[in-house]
């Protein structure tokens, strides 16, 4: 099990807001920390893994049940 640092809830709301919310969260951690993002978005798949590429920040986890979909960035 992994020790998640910080929790962000962005269930409701669509693309871009869980990356732009995700990225403001990511700046107030320390590196290494990780970040776990609750999602309703089914195109935040997909975003999440473009925003791990481009931001160098490691996507360690996606998993998705019932609708949800839940991140884990690992902080640069």
């Amino acid at each position: 099990m992994m020790q998640i640092d910080k929790e962000l809830d962005t269930r409701g709301l669509n693309c871009p807001l869980p990356i732009l919310k995700a990225k403001k969260t990511l700046a107030e951690m320390s590196s290494g920390q990780l970040l776990k993002v609750m999602s309703t978005d089914a195109g935040s798949v997909r975003d999440f893994q473009a925003f791990a590429k481009q931001t160098g920040n490691e996507l360690v986890g996606q998993e998705s049940t019932a609708g949800e979909f839940i991140h884990v960035l690992k902080r640069r």
